[in-house]
Protein backbone atom coordinates (compact mmCIF):
# COMPACT_ATOMS: atom_id res chain seq x y z
CA UNK A 1 0.00 0.00 0.00
CA UNK A 2 1.27 3.27 -0.64
CA UNK A 3 1.53 6.18 2.11
CA UNK A 4 1.93 9.70 2.13
CA UNK A 5 4.35 11.69 4.07
CA UNK A 6 4.40 15.12 5.11
CA UNK A 7 7.27 17.06 4.98
CA UNK A 8 7.79 20.42 6.87
CA UNK A 9 7.32 23.06 4.10
CA UNK A 10 4.08 20.94 3.16
CA UNK A 11 5.72 18.56 0.60
CA UNK A 12 3.96 14.91 0.35
CA UNK A 13 6.48 12.14 -0.30
CA UNK A 14 4.82 9.03 -1.45
CA UNK A 15 6.22 5.83 0.17
CA UNK A 16 6.05 2.03 0.77
CA UNK A 17 6.96 0.13 4.07
CA UNK A 18 6.89 -3.31 5.14
CA UNK A 19 7.95 -3.76 8.78
CA UNK A 20 10.52 -7.08 9.84
CA UNK A 21 13.82 -7.89 10.86
CA UNK A 22 17.07 -6.63 10.22
CA UNK A 23 18.17 -3.57 9.07
CA UNK A 24 15.95 -1.44 6.47
CA UNK A 25 16.42 -1.96 3.07
CA UNK A 26 16.04 1.46 1.82
CA UNK A 27 16.40 1.70 -2.10
CA UNK A 28 16.89 5.11 -3.55
CA UNK A 29 15.62 5.62 -7.53
CA UNK A 30 17.61 6.71 -10.35
CA UNK A 31 17.16 9.94 -12.07
CA UNK A 32 13.49 10.27 -13.41
CA UNK A 33 13.25 6.69 -12.05
CA UNK A 34 10.50 5.68 -9.11
CA UNK A 35 9.87 2.97 -6.78
CA UNK A 36 7.54 1.12 -9.12
CA UNK A 37 10.68 0.31 -11.07
CA UNK A 38 11.99 -3.70 -11.73
CA UNK A 39 14.77 -2.99 -8.98
CA UNK A 40 12.64 -1.49 -6.31
CA UNK A 41 9.43 -3.35 -6.54
CA UNK A 42 12.20 -6.99 -6.22
CA UNK A 43 13.70 -5.83 -3.86
CA UNK A 44 10.20 -4.92 -1.89
CA UNK A 45 8.87 -8.27 -2.77
CA UNK A 46 12.24 -10.00 -1.96
CA UNK A 47 12.21 -8.21 1.79
CA UNK A 48 7.99 -8.80 2.43
CA UNK A 49 9.01 -12.42 1.46
CA UNK A 50 11.59 -12.91 3.83
CA UNK A 51 10.58 -10.79 6.81
CA UNK A 52 12.51 -8.16 6.03
CA UNK A 53 11.91 -4.39 6.75
CA UNK A 54 12.11 -2.00 4.04
CA UNK A 55 11.13 1.16 2.79
CA UNK A 56 10.75 2.81 -1.18
CA UNK A 57 10.19 6.33 -1.79
CA UNK A 58 9.42 8.46 -5.05
CA UNK A 59 11.21 11.92 -4.94
CA UNK A 60 9.39 14.90 -4.97
CA UNK A 61 8.22 15.26 -8.56
CA UNK A 62 8.61 11.99 -9.42
CA UNK A 63 6.30 9.14 -9.87
CA UNK A 64 3.61 9.42 -7.28
CA UNK A 65 4.78 12.12 -5.36
CA UNK A 66 3.14 15.49 -6.24
CA UNK A 67 5.49 18.46 -7.71
CA UNK A 68 7.69 19.75 -9.89
CA UNK A 69 10.22 17.55 -11.60
CA UNK A 70 12.43 20.68 -12.35
CA UNK A 71 12.38 21.63 -9.13
CA UNK A 72 14.59 18.52 -8.10
CA UNK A 73 17.82 18.92 -6.78
CA UNK A 74 20.42 16.41 -4.92
CA UNK A 75 20.09 17.86 -1.64
CA UNK A 76 16.15 18.51 -1.81
CA UNK A 77 16.08 14.79 -2.17
CA UNK A 78 18.38 13.83 0.36
CA UNK A 79 16.33 15.55 3.07
CA UNK A 80 13.33 13.95 2.10
CA UNK A 81 15.35 10.70 2.45
CA UNK A 82 16.45 11.63 5.71
CA UNK A 83 13.03 12.85 6.96
CA UNK A 84 11.27 9.10 6.11
CA UNK A 85 14.28 7.89 7.86
CA UNK A 86 13.27 9.53 10.79
CA UNK A 87 9.66 9.15 11.11
CA UNK A 88 10.11 5.21 10.17
CA UNK A 89 13.22 3.71 10.68
CA UNK A 90 14.02 2.46 14.34
CA UNK A 91 17.08 0.98 13.75
CA UNK A 92 20.24 1.04 11.14
CA UNK A 93 19.92 0.83 7.35
CA UNK A 94 21.11 -0.65 4.68
CA UNK A 95 20.94 2.12 1.58
CA UNK A 96 20.57 0.35 -1.59
CA UNK A 97 21.16 3.36 -4.33
CA UNK A 98 20.62 3.00 -8.59
CA UNK A 99 22.66 4.69 -10.29
CA UNK A 100 21.81 8.34 -9.65
CA UNK A 101 20.60 7.06 -6.24
CA UNK A 102 23.95 5.66 -5.78
CA UNK A 103 25.06 9.48 -5.13
CA UNK A 104 22.22 9.90 -3.18
CA UNK A 105 22.99 7.24 -0.64
CA UNK A 106 26.51 8.94 -0.20
CA UNK A 107 24.98 12.07 0.76
CA UNK A 108 22.24 10.26 2.72
CA UNK A 109 25.07 8.25 4.75
CA UNK A 110 27.54 10.60 5.44
CA UNK A 111 24.60 12.88 7.21
CA UNK A 112 23.29 9.71 9.49
CA UNK A 113 26.74 7.78 9.83
CA UNK A 114 25.58 5.74 13.15
CA UNK A 115 22.87 4.36 11.27
CA UNK A 116 24.00 2.75 8.07
CA UNK A 117 24.56 -0.99 8.23
CA UNK A 118 25.88 -0.74 4.61
CA UNK A 119 25.88 0.15 0.92
CA UNK A 120 25.00 -1.04 -2.13
CA UNK A 121 25.38 0.86 -5.57
CA UNK A 122 23.77 -0.30 -8.48
CA UNK A 123 25.44 1.46 -11.45
CA UNK A 124 26.08 4.10 -9.14
CA UNK A 125 26.95 7.29 -10.53
CA UNK A 126 28.48 9.93 -7.76
CA UNK A 127 29.79 12.99 -9.86
CA UNK A 128 27.81 12.65 -12.98
CA UNK A 129 27.43 16.51 -13.43
CA UNK A 130 31.08 16.84 -13.53
CA UNK A 131 31.61 13.96 -15.86
CA UNK A 132 28.19 13.55 -17.97
CA UNK A 133 28.46 16.17 -19.58
CA UNK A 134 30.61 18.60 -22.41
CA UNK A 135 31.97 21.44 -22.09
CA UNK A 136 29.18 22.98 -24.05
CA UNK A 137 26.37 21.65 -21.95
CA UNK A 138 27.81 22.92 -18.81
CA UNK A 139 27.95 26.22 -19.83
CA UNK A 140 24.86 26.06 -21.11
CA UNK A 141 23.45 24.64 -17.07
CA UNK A 142 26.08 27.41 -15.98
CA UNK A 143 24.11 30.05 -17.49
CA UNK A 144 21.05 28.74 -16.51
CA UNK A 145 19.61 26.93 -19.96
CA UNK A 146 18.04 23.26 -19.48
CA UNK A 147 19.07 21.08 -21.71
CA UNK A 148 17.52 17.93 -23.59
CA UNK A 149 19.04 14.62 -24.03
CA UNK A 150 17.72 11.44 -26.12
CA UNK A 151 16.46 9.12 -24.11
CA UNK A 152 17.22 5.52 -24.49
CA UNK A 153 14.46 4.40 -22.12
CA UNK A 154 11.51 6.25 -23.08
CA UNK A 155 10.11 8.77 -25.79
CA UNK A 156 10.49 11.99 -24.01
CA UNK A 157 13.73 13.60 -23.98
CA UNK A 158 15.82 13.36 -20.61
CA UNK A 159 15.90 17.39 -19.10
CA UNK A 160 18.68 18.68 -16.90
CA UNK A 161 17.80 21.37 -15.32
CA UNK A 162 20.38 23.94 -14.28
CA UNK A 163 19.53 24.01 -10.67
CA UNK A 164 20.10 20.52 -10.34
CA UNK A 165 23.33 21.04 -11.70
CA UNK A 166 24.38 23.69 -10.08
CA UNK A 167 23.04 21.65 -6.38
CA UNK A 168 25.47 18.80 -8.12
CA UNK A 169 28.49 20.58 -8.63
CA UNK A 170 28.13 21.93 -5.00
CA UNK A 171 28.44 17.52 -4.19
CA UNK A 172 30.67 15.98 -5.52
CA UNK A 173 32.38 13.07 -3.48
CA UNK A 174 34.80 11.57 -5.89
CA UNK A 175 38.03 13.98 -5.75
CA UNK A 176 38.32 13.35 -1.84
CA UNK A 177 38.27 10.88 0.66
CA UNK A 178 34.89 9.72 0.93
CA UNK A 179 34.51 9.67 5.11
CA UNK A 180 31.82 6.24 4.76
CA UNK A 181 32.88 2.94 6.75
CA UNK A 182 30.33 0.79 6.27
CA UNK A 183 30.64 -2.06 4.08
CA UNK A 184 30.21 -1.15 0.59
CA UNK A 185 28.89 -3.21 -2.39
CA UNK A 186 29.16 -2.34 -5.57
CA UNK A 187 27.38 -4.07 -9.03
CA UNK A 188 28.49 -2.64 -12.25
CA UNK A 189 27.46 -3.81 -15.78
CA UNK A 190 30.58 -4.06 -18.10
CA UNK A 191 28.72 -2.87 -21.15
CA UNK A 192 27.17 0.03 -19.09
CA UNK A 193 26.79 3.01 -21.57
CA UNK A 194 25.59 5.46 -19.10
CA UNK A 195 28.06 5.43 -16.85
CA UNK A 196 31.58 3.92 -16.87
CA UNK A 197 32.63 1.33 -15.31
CA UNK A 198 35.58 3.65 -14.66
CA UNK A 199 33.36 5.72 -12.02
CA UNK A 200 32.89 2.31 -9.77
CA UNK A 201 36.42 2.16 -9.53
CA UNK A 202 37.06 5.88 -9.09
CA UNK A 203 34.19 4.81 -6.19
CA UNK A 204 35.82 2.03 -4.96
CA UNK A 205 38.53 4.06 -3.95
CA UNK A 206 37.32 7.03 -2.72
CA UNK A 207 35.42 5.17 0.06
CA UNK A 208 37.43 5.61 3.75
CA UNK A 209 36.26 1.99 3.89
CA UNK A 210 37.79 -1.00 3.80
CA UNK A 211 35.17 -3.09 3.47
CA UNK A 212 34.57 -2.13 -0.04
CA UNK A 213 33.79 -4.95 -3.16
CA UNK A 214 33.35 -3.99 -6.79
CA UNK A 215 31.51 -6.35 -8.77
CA UNK A 216 31.86 -5.87 -12.46
CA UNK A 217 28.48 -8.36 -14.64
CA UNK A 218 29.77 -9.82 -17.21
CA UNK A 219 27.28 -8.72 -20.24
CA UNK A 220 25.31 -5.92 -17.94
CA UNK A 221 24.21 -3.12 -18.75
CA UNK A 222 23.52 0.33 -16.74
CA UNK A 223 20.02 -0.98 -15.72
CA UNK A 224 21.15 -4.24 -14.47
CA UNK A 225 17.79 -5.46 -14.51
CA UNK A 226 17.93 -8.92 -16.24
CA UNK A 227 17.04 -11.89 -14.13
CA UNK A 228 20.51 -12.57 -13.67
CA UNK A 229 21.31 -9.11 -12.06
CA UNK A 230 18.10 -8.86 -9.67
CA UNK A 231 19.44 -12.58 -8.01
CA UNK A 232 22.69 -10.94 -7.84
CA UNK A 233 21.09 -8.01 -5.96
CA UNK A 234 18.96 -10.49 -3.33
CA UNK A 235 22.18 -12.49 -2.77
CA UNK A 236 24.38 -9.30 -1.82
CA UNK A 237 21.18 -7.62 0.20
CA UNK A 238 21.15 -11.54 2.02
CA UNK A 239 24.82 -10.65 3.26
CA UNK A 240 23.16 -7.92 5.16
CA UNK A 241 21.17 -10.20 7.53
CA UNK A 242 21.97 -8.88 11.16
Amino acid sequence: MIQTHLMPDGRTIAYRHTPGTGPTILFLPGYMSDMAGSKASAVFDWAAANGRACLLLDYSGCGQSPGDFADGMLSRWRDEVLSLIAAYVAGPVVLVGSSMGGWLMLLVARAIPDRIAGLVGIAAAPDFTAWGYDEAQKAQLAAGQTILEPNPYGPEPTPTHAAFWADGQSQLQLDSPIPIDAPVRLLHGVEDADVPPAIGHRLLGALRSGDVQLTLVKGGDHRLSRDEDIALLLRTLATFAD
